[in-house]
């Protein structure tokens, strides 16, 4: 199995642009894109819906390495940009506290027809997302793939929660982004499809119905992009630290390999039903690393840092062979001390201030860049 055909990483990240004195988003993503110099940065940002929103994403990575230079990269410069103009950018999966209705529409024809499609839907979906690519160039294995991978969706999503707040209140979720895209149609987990054929017919029949134009207006936590040679893994807040960002991609990665070496092996990995695995997701989104998932092979709860153990375990025989080892380890860091979210939450806790909680975010998604924040 060639590496240089399988396991390549994307990585897409979405960032909220701030002002540092009033801590509100602002519609400022046409001043960061005229003041964009660096030629990497020109190729790889591009605005998203709101104009409160931009993201960067990396080239075609051919393992962890690259991704991480590519991505330490483009944080870097993409801060530089923000700060030229007075602005911040910031990695949350929500904004603690600016309301979606002060936010303005980029002017571009897809956003407009997803509008008009969705309205309110639309324009209150204000959230910030991590998206990893993982190749994989048989598209069968990876449709076997995601139907196996749905079932690790609640357990990095635990880990990747970044987003308690929405538009100034505690939401009592660790995931409250997870909640806000729920509104949209064709969102979380994916269904069990049995064949390649039966999900291409899923898709025609989307489109001859005109529920769909294309493909990629199917937004599940895991999906077989449309156009690239790639599993896509969509569930996650975008974490502060680039660190956190590489750590998730390197988790999917390995879960990738992982289940097609038992698949290379005639061995299988046990499918669970929607239904069972939502219950879990509704658990991870709640109550992130601190609540219990259940196994549902013991059909018992499970502190849910015991069952991403198992998952570390689990994906343990490709770590080395991938080249993953040091971003493996900095899961283990996380889930022994704390996720975004309860970072955001102990600095609430402590001042009971919102405003002290954005200059929080903003401090941390700078780290390691080399850029004052």
């Amino acid at each position: 199995m060639s590496k240089k055909k399988r396991f390549t990483l994307g990585i897409e990240e979405e960032f909220q642009i701030v002002d540092p004195k009033s801590r509100q988003l602002k519609s400022h993503i046409q001043q960061i894109i005229q003041g964009t110099e660096a030629p990497r940065l020109v190729e790889q940002l591009k605005p998203e819906m709101h104009q409160s929103v931009v993201e960067i994403g990396t080239r075609v990575c051919a393992d962890i390495n690259e991704a991480r230079e590519d991505l330490y990269e483009l944080r870097t410069e993409l801060a530089k940009t923000a700060q030229k103009s007075g602005m911040r950018i910031a990695a949350s999966g929500t904004h603690p506290i600016s309301h979606w209705k002060d936010q303005k529409i980029t002017e571009h024809p897809r956003y407009k027809t997803i509008v008009q499609d969705m309205q309110m839907v639309a324009r209150g979906n204000l959230i910030f997302g991590l998206h990893v690519h993982v190749g994989i160039d048989d598209r069968e294995d990876g449709l076997q793939v995601m139907n196996a991978a749905r079932y690790f969706v609640p357990h990095i999503l635990a880990l990747s929660t970044n987003s308690p707040f929405w538009v100034g209140r505690n939401t009592g979720f660790k995931s409250y982004r997870v909640k806000v895209f729920d509104r949209f149609p064709r969102t979380g987990l994916p269904d069990y499809f049995d064949s390649l054929a039966a999900y291409e017919n899923f898709l025609k029949l989307l489109v001859k119905t005109n529920s769909i134009d294309d493909a990629k207006k199917i937004w599940w936590d895991i999906r077989l992009h449309p156009y690239f040679d790639t599993l896509e893994f969509r569930l996650c807040d975008v974490p502060m630290r680039a660190d956190e960002s590489l750590a998730i991609a390197a988790i999917f990665q390995a879960i990738v390999a992982k289940l097609l070496l038992l698949k290379k092996q005639n061995l299988g990995f046990r499918l669970y039903r929607r239904s069972l695995i939502l219950e879990n997701k509704w658990r991870a989104c709640r109550y992130g690393l601190d609540g219990k998932l259940i196994d549902f092979g013991k059909q018992e709860e499970v502190d849910c840092r015991k069952l991403m153990l198992e998952l570390l375990d689990f994906i343990d025989e490709v770590v080395d062979d991938l080249g993953t080892r040091n971003e493996i380890n900095y899961v283990k860091d996380v889930m022994l001390n704390s996720s975004g979210a309860d970072r955001q939450l102990a600095v609430w806790e402590q001042s009971s201030d919102l405003n002290n909680v954005v200059d929080y975010i903003i401090e941390e998604t700078h780290h390691g860049l080399g850029v004052k924040a």
